[in-house]
């Protein structure tokens, strides 16, 4: 079930009914969204729900263990069994193959028997961002960083919530499982609020992301050696946007209707295009993640507290199992390390010339030249990122740097869309929201007739066919 169809629509709409029916009552409003966050999950198969209600089970027992026991080897005992076993999960079934396919090709040749056929396990959709989220619950209960004690079906809950449930973002217990016991209440401003960001995120999806996906970045990364240098780097930059755009999306629509029920989701965000280095750029983009990754890896590796060569191998280690959640495949821990690399040569050279200004002539001419550097390895990285294989990737790479000119291949929409994401990408956030409070002093029947046409302008421009999500693989 895809935020952006009809049927979504249908369902949010009958959920928010019974929800607001019995929002006074704690547990037949908890009961509304379990039922329909199984549901939702359900549309895609059932299936996956068991291995998530197994391990909130295993994960449960162990947080009560802490609550319970004074010891602190065993502690760490229980905390070490639940990372295991959640990780555990991850593994065998996003893992197993890409780790089978490796041994095949470094121990065949050396005559060791390795299993040949792929084990064909079914990777649960979301199971990435649920295995992050139920890990972070389970260290913030180990520091004492949880409120209170609560039941397994707040517990499971908190994990399978449908909005965030399939692609984030990562939401910490902070921010929803600590507002169960809260009376939910909304105004006509805040409902309205979370109706336009839900219309933006359509508008970014269907729009922009599924357009350029569409008219130019599918067909050239399909084949590159069809397609002159000048458009390789065109479908490159289109990625980045068409990435970019329909990640928010998610984000926007998973926010918005997290509001319509009272619930209040940190923005994942903040305009990463216009970051001016790499570090900049990971406090941008896909904040939830960059945030976990901090917390839960980076820092207790030891951070920057450490050594500097320390330091520098772990920023390397974050950024390369940073990669590897992502997808089963090297290619993606490859682009992790390119860019932990990349950082760690930024940190070097503030080591030896302190930061940079950030007031004066020069401050801007660096600021400048460093947006265009960082905004030019994005891209292309994600060539690695986007590629079906490394061999398709070092194709792309190959005749992007063969500089054959000529755009024929282009089509105008195309540009059309290219330049919307770009303007509308560098707006100050200022204009985005004052135009949700335009949107929201609206009467609610202009409200209403705006929200049909924006529903049927989307449909008129969308001539390509809707497309998942592009972090549901993940």
């Amino acid at each position: 079930m895809y935020f952006h169809s009809l049927q979504f629509v249908f369902f949010l709409t009958v959920t928010l009914a019974l929800y607001w029916s019995v929002h006074r009552h704690k547990w037949a409003r908890l009961g509304v969204l379990m039922v329909a966050s199984i549901i939702f999950y359900s549309m895609w198969t059932p299936w996956p729900l068991l291995l998530f209600f197994g391990a909130t089970a295993i994960n449960h027992l162990c947080i009560k263990g802490f609550g319970r026991l004074q010891s602190p080897g065993a502690r760490k005992a229980l905390l070490t069994v639940s990372i295991v076993s959640t990780l555990g999960v991850l593994v065998v079934f996003k893992y197993a193959d890409m780790f089978r396919e490796t041994a095949v090709s470094l121990l065949g040749p050396l005559g060791v028997h390795v299993r040949t056929e792929p084990f064909k396990l079914l990777l649960p959709v979301g199971l990435s961002f649920f295995t992050f989220q139920a890990l972070s619950y389970v260290l913030d209960s180990y520091r004492g960083q949880i409120a209170k004690e609560r039941t397994f079906f707040e517990h499971l809950l908190y994990l399978l919530f449908f909005p965030h449930l399939v692609a984030g973002p990562i939401v910490r217990a902070s921010h929803l499982i600590e507002r169960f016991d809260e009376v939910p209440s909304i105004t006509a401003e805040q409902g309205g609020q979370g109706l336009y960001r839900i219309a933006v995120g359509l508008a970014k999806k269907l729009v922009i992301a599924d357009v350029l996906g569409s008219g130019l970045v599918d067909p050239v990364f399909a084949t590159p050696s069809a397609y002159t240098s000048a458009e390789c780097f065109v479908a490159a930059v289109a990625y980045s946007f068409e990435l970019y755009f329909d990640f928010s999306a998610y984000s926007d629509i998973a926010i918005g209707t997290a509001a319509l029920f009272g619930f209040k989701f940190e923005e994942n965000f903040n305009r990463p295009y216009l970051a001016t280095n790499l570090f900049d750029f990971w406090s941008r983009w896909h904040i939830s993640l960059s945030h976990w990754l901090r917390d839960y890896l980076y820092r207790p590796l030891g951070g920057n507290r450490v050594s500097k060569p320390r330091a520098l191998l772990n920023l390397m280690i974050t950024m390369g199992l940073g990669g590897l959640w992502h997808g089963a495949d090297w290619r993606f821990v490859i682009w992790g390390l390119a860019h932990g690399v990349m950082e760690c040569i930024i940190r070097v050279w503030w080591w030896v010339t302190g930061k940079p200004p950030t007031e004066g002539p020069v401050a801007k001419v660096r600021a400048g030249i460093g947006w265009v550097a960082t905004f030019l390895v994005v891209v292309l990285t994600r060539i690695v990122f986007r590629s079906p294989t490394l061999g398709r990737a070092g194709e792309m790479f190959g005749r992007l740097f063969e500089g054959t000119l000529g755009l024929a291949n282009v089509s105008t929409l195309v540009w059309s869309i290219l330049a919307v994401a770009a303007v509308s990408h560098m707006t100050p956030l200022r204009w985005f929201h004052k135009a949700g409070d335009i949107f929201v002093r609206l009467p609610v029947p202009v409200r209403a007739v705006v929200l049909v046409l924006v529903g049927l302008g989307v449909r008129h421009l969308t001539s390509v066919e809707t497309r998942p999500y592009v972090y549901f693989q993940f």
